[in-house]
């Protein structure tokens, strides 16, 4: 049977998108878990090794979106389009967390599934390196902000940036902190 696994991050960030990822795991993985408990160096060498063995694909949801819908309706959305985005249909979908998103597929939400699901953790590996590489990116174009630095999270500099400059177009103006 093939089972895709799904998991989103970004979800407590003031910036950014919200990004999902969708795996189907072709061949098992050593070492997979939360990728929370992983070092970036740690993460990044899973994910090239989860790619090669994998079907997989990502989904965002923009910081308009999440203005617009909230932030669990965007991360159902994200998930939703990773899902989508699959090359191979799976039979079986697990997903990371309570909810899950509005797609025609066998589902089951497992809380805390990154922690001891293989396809869930490859899932939250694979977008946690994907989204922290985007932000590192664009942290060129935001100068001032330090994105590269916290990824969008609610740091104290991240903080201070917000209060010196105020917010940019990719700040999630609806969360609590940021200054519009």
């Amino acid at each position: 049977m093939l089972v895709a696994g799904v998991d989103e991050v970004g979800r407590g960030c003031l910036a950014g998108p919200v990004m999902a990822a969708a795996v189907i795991l072709k061949e098992p993985i050593r070492g997979l878990c939360d990728s929370k408990n992983l070092s970036a160096k740690k993460r990044e060498i899973l994910a090239e090794e989860i790619k090669l063995k994998s079907y997989y694909a990502y989904g965002i949801a923009t910081p308009q979106e999440i203005d617009r819908i909230n932030i669990l309706q965007a991360s159902l959305l994200a998930m939703k389009r990773a899902i989508i985005k699959l090359s191979v249909k799976p039979q079986r979908i697990l997903i990371d967390g309570l909810h899950k998103p509005d797609i025609n597929f066998d589902m089951e939400a497992i809380i805390k599934g990154d922690s001891f699901v293989d396809e869930i953790s490859a899932a939250s590996i694979i977008a946690k390196v994907k989204r922290d590489k985007y932000m590192t990116k664009i942290d060129a174009k935001y100068p001032g902000y330090c994105f590269k630095e916290h990824k969008g999270y609610g740091t104290k500099l991240h903080f201070k940036m917000l209060k010196e400059i105020g917010a940019s177009d990719i700040h999630r103006i609806t969360f609590k902190g940021v200054i519009s």
